[in-house]
């Protein structure tokens, strides 16, 4: 196998193993946090929202200064030190004594939440034209894959112990960190580095060094609109699902799954050949026309069967995401990769504090007085609106970009 090929395997496994660590972590945190606080699953849920929060907040802050640092230093540090603060994170949250302790095992998570990012520009260092759009859809097939495998493996581990699943989610990092230390190759060229200031890394500064890239801005927007509307699937979905088909917590699990398996199915193999039946530009077009109609779909279901059938269809909009970001990476110099991912993570950063506020907030809103208002779809409905107007962004950002795409697609 060559280099290559080794580090791209190397960061599909990074993303694959993170994503089961939060995938493990989930069906235990609840049960956690209430034995920590004593607290009613009710109260539980608030401090688990703003645990969420918390760690939204510093990865926001965090991630375009790792971002700029893997530009200076090169990758391979930088999301090396991401994986072992991560599994440091788990850690913290398995032998915590007080709720206070989780509250600074998910800031120590949200500081070193770079994996993600340094994946993203690991990515674009080692890929051309031809294969970036591929290369980058199998971070979402890791996502999907990851978050199969992690919820399983969490109901697994949490029969022997509430903590257990932290530790093992612990042991899954670190494990990640040693291959990484004896396997992963450097992938930023010498050449191709740039100087690190803070002027540059924050998650202001990012955005406004890219502004002299008025696609990049544009596009950058979408995926901040398109990451809010996702949130109508991963904040509401099991609300949702509760409230109108009556669905167990089993029920649930398996559509998760289900989920899970589609996603990895169109990121990990239908981007690529999307993109040479359709070109980079259609590829977006189509997804995100997609996405609308999937919101739409999902918000007027009216039997369970129908949240699978029109998965299968919702799923296709995934090939669009990874040809935006192809276009994003071929727009900006190769020494500026590290602040561009950076600057997308902290966009989808703020997008996890606002999502989820915005979308259980309707879904509570149009659910909790059924006499005088009830539309228990409303999260879907504002996901599609957000998409459509995606869309309409989209359209008049590409229409600019004939040649560039033409060269590059």
């Amino acid at each position: 196998m060559g280099n290559s090929k080794r580090a791209l395997l190397f960061i599909f496994l990074t993303i694959l193993i993170d994503c089961m660590g939060i995938g493990i972590i989930v069906p235990s945190m609840p049960s956690l946090i209430q034995e920590l606080t004593g607290g009613n699953i009710s109260a539980a849920a608030g401090y688990g929202g703003w645990l969420s929060f918390s760690y939204a907040i510093m990865a926001f802050i965090c991630s375009p200064i790792l971002g700029g640092l893997s530009d200076k230093y090169g990758r391979r540090p930088i999301l090396l030190i991401s994986l072992f603060g991560l599994g440091l994170d788990y850690i913290f949250l398995a032998l915590a004594p007080t709720i206070f302790w989780l509250f600074i095992g998910r800031i120590i998570a949200g500081m070193c939440g770079a994996s993600f990012t340094t994946a993203a520009a690991y990515i674009a260092d080692v890929s051309d034209p031809k294969n970036r759009a591929k290369n980058f859809g199998m971070i979402g097939a890791a996502f999907g894959l990851g978050f199969i495998l992690g919820p399983l493996l969490g109901s697994l581990f949490g029969t022997w112990g509430t903590r257990v699943p932290f530790m093992a989610a612990a042991g899954f990092s670190l494990l990640n960190f040693l291959f990484g230390y004896f396997v992963l190759p450097e992938s930023l060229k010498k050449e191709n580095r740039r100087v690190f200031t803070w002027r540059r890394a924050n998650p202001f500064g990012s955005l406004k060094q890219l502004s002299k890239h008025r696609s990049v801005i544009s596009l950058i927007f979408v995926l901040f609109l398109l990451n809010i509307a996702g949130h109508a699937m991963q904040s509401t979905w099991t609300y949702f699902c509760i409230e109108r088909f009556s669905w167990t917590q089993a029920q649930v699990g398996y559509s998760l799954a289900f989920v899970g398996i589609c996603v990895a199915i169109v990121s990990g193999g239908l981007v690529g050949s999307a993109k040479k039946l359709l070109g980079t530009k259609k590829s977006i077009f189509v997804g995100l026309g997609i996405y609308v109609i999937g919101f739409l779909l999902f918000s007027f279901a009216d039997k369970g069967w129908m949240m699978f059938a029109f998965m299968v269809p919702y799923s296709l909009a995934g090939i669009a995401v990874p040809n935006i970001q192809s276009i994003l990476t071929s727009r900006v110099s190769p020494n500026e990769q590290g602040e561009l991912q950076g600057g997308i993570t902290s966009v989808v950063s703020l997008t996890a504090i606002i999502g989820p506020v915005l979308m259980t907030g309707s879904f509570s809103y149009f659910t909790k007085n059924p006499e005088k208002l009830y539309f228990p779809g409303i999260p879907f409905v504002i996901g599609g609106i957000l998409a459509l107007i995606c869309f309409i962004i989209s359209y008049f950002a590409l229409k600019k970009l004939q040649l560039v795409e033409h060269k590059n697609s």
